[in-house]
């Protein structure tokens, strides 16, 4: 239950319509406070100073139309900008993508300031009478919500310009790079916070199954909730699959080990994972990977060939590698929420990673001169802070089986130049290892 909370979530925070409602929901309930205040005299104090002046029924009227009409058609074109940006970027970048531009806080929160000032200022119109409207009725002007619904208007201008600028920024390919580089630098440090121990193969996975009953690709998994199944059973779960694998009815999630498998302990471990129709960044450092595999890939497809894009995504995923490298993998998500011995993530080695990552972009990457060279500059560099002799072998395997795909794909002078920065690369492959046994 709790991964499926965790995982809508998730989803309710990527949408369009959370921080809207939200925001209209505040904004209704500030307009029936403020004129609350203004009905039992709370505007009094703005009378006894000269230097505001106080509007009347028409004035306020006025004011209060001109900043609910502005406002709807703020939000409105607004709406359609983010989607327009959505669009392009969506097919620019990836369907992928998407979910970046969904998740992202300044265009949410725009749209969410603009039409919660909409509905401010015309829950306070509506409380504006005229002295003339009933016999012995003075009228009545709400001076307080009028002068906050004017400042209102005034932040909301502010968002606009910080909105205007906000977009074009964001739809750069660079600034999608480091937002996706930055997220996953901070997952890489978040998951695996120790440094690296000498690598070991884990032990094969054991234990009764417990199939998936639902389809989709795994979101979430209540690491905390299956530690409490094992705890109270007296087992161990060994997990079968990790967050972004995709399932079906009768794939294996999970193996029990010491403990007789019932109906309830069958349903309760499925509740612990919960599923959808695409793969979220949450708890899976792959999606992310990806992302910028795929960001790569399309630029260096003959339709874009743009190289220097691919370029730009190689030294974020030479990052992230190199972090990669530095750490202990050993550990799933949420690592400090339940014991290792009774819940077995499914870890992923060194090489895995690299595979996943460099191994992905290896075969277009060696279809471009400029692309290939920075690829082995990506890798020499990724190596250079690693301590295990085995990750740095693993990343100037690489590096071989680029210069294999080039020579099959370049000729002449362009693979002439290749070949001897392979060389270089090479070379200081080797003289990195001799350093660091020196040391």
């Amino acid at each position: 239950m709790i991964a499926r909370l965790r995982a809508r979530w998730q989803e309710t925070r990527a949408s369009y319509w959370f921080y809207p409602a939200l925001f209209t929901t505040l904004a209704a309930l500030m307009a029936f406070a403020t004129v609350w205040i203004d009905r039992h005299g709370g505007s009094a104090w703005l009378e006894r100073h000269d230097w505001i002046d106080i509007a009347r029924p028409e004035g306020a009227r006025n004011v209060l139309n001109v900043i609910a009409g502005s406002m709807i058609g703020v939000a409105s074109t607004v709406f359609s900008i983010t989607i327009a940006a959505v669009v392009y970027a969506s097919g620019s970048y990836g369907p992928r993508l998407l979910s970046n531009f969904m998740e992202d806080r300044g265009n949410q929160l725009s749209l969410a300031t603009f039409i919660a000032t909409f509905v401010y200022a015309v829950l306070v119109l509506r409380v504006v009478r005229d002295a003339q409207e009933s016999a012995g009725d003075p009228g009545f002007v709400p001076q307080i919500s009028l002068l906050i619904a004017t400042l209102l208007m005034g932040i909301s201008i502010a968002i606009l310009v910080y909105f205007l600028n906000h977009v074009p920024l964001s739809i750069r390919i660079n600034a999608v790079l480091e937002g996706i580089g930055d997220r996953l630098l901070r997952e890489v440090h978040g998951r695996f916070p120790d440094d690296c121990v000498e690598e070991t193969a884990d032990a094969p996975p054991q234990g009764e199954p417990i199939v998936a009953a639902d389809t989709g690709y795994i979101q979430i998994v209540d690491f905390a909730g299956l530690d409490e199944i094992a705890r109270d059973a007296g087992c161990r779960l060994e997990l079968r699959l990790r967050p972004g694998d995709f399932v079906h009815p009768g794939i294996m999630l999970v193996g029990i080990v010491g403990a007789k498998i019932d109906s309830a302990m069958r349903d309760a471990v499925r509740s612990c994972f919960s599923t959808g129709a695409m793969r979220s960044p949450a708890q899976d450092i792959e999606f992310l990977i990806d992302e910028l595999v795929e960001i790569a890939l399309r630029a260096l497809s003959p339709g874009i060939n743009d190289p220097f894009t691919a370029v730009t995504a190689l030294h974020w995923l030479g990052a992230a590698t190199a972090a990669i490298g530095q750490r202990d993998l050993r550990g799933g998500p949420d690592r400090g929420d339940y014991d290792w011995n009774r819940v077995v993530p499914l870890n992923d080695d060194f090489d895995h990673f690299v595979a996943r990552g460099f191994g992905g972009i290896m075969p277009a990457a060696a279809t471009s001169p400029i692309a290939a060279a920075q690829f082995l500059d990506g890798l020499r560099d990724a190596a250079a802070p690693l301590t295990l002799a085995s990750r740095r072998a693993r990343l100037q395997a690489e590096g071989t089986r680029l210069i294999a795909q080039a020579r099959l794909a370049l000729d002449g002078p362009a693979l002439e130049e290749l070949e001897a920065r392979y060389c270089d690369f090479v070379q200081a492959m080797e003289n990195g290892a001799h350093d660091r046994l020196c040391s």
